[in-house]
């Protein structure tokens, strides 16, 4: 099992960041995926079309977001911890990802720079509203 943890700046204000990581409409938009997510502690999610699923443990509401990410029959459980700070280029993103399977850690490695928030940084600066 491994631990991952990164920075990431999305030139937005915080409040579209939450919006973005717990609505499903948003989650499409710069995903280009289906999503089904409910910002509601308990509630089961599933991102990128079933590709990630899991459970929403804490919201708070502009600020953080923890999750666990389901990882078949592991003995621990997977924690995404992602916490939201204002930045002077829009957002601060802190990510904590813990208890990753060692044969999945490239991958989601991969995913959370690339595709998670590799797309979401894509969509905000696209956005001539939002962008720099």
């Amino acid at each position: 099992m491994k631990d991952f943890k990164k920075y990431f700046i999305i030139p937005t204000t915080p409040d579209q960041v939450y919006l973005a990581l717990t609505t499903e409409a948003t989650i499409h938009l710069w995903s280009g995926d289906v999503a089904e997510m409910k910002p509601e502690v308990g509630s089961e999610f599933s991102l990128w079309d079933g590709s990630i699923v899991g459970k929403n443990l804490e919201f708070e509401k502009d600020k953080k977001l923890v999750q666990q990410w389901y990882f078949g029959d592991q003995p621990e459980d997977s924690i995404v911890t992602i916490k939201l700070h204002p930045h002077d280029q829009g957002t601060s993103v802190e990510l904590r990802h813990t208890n990753i399977p060692d044969e999945d850690f490239e991958d989601i490695v991969a995913g959370w720079t690339d595709s998670y928030f590799g797309s979401l940084q894509e969509f905000y600066q696209g956005d001539p509203e939002h962008g720099e």
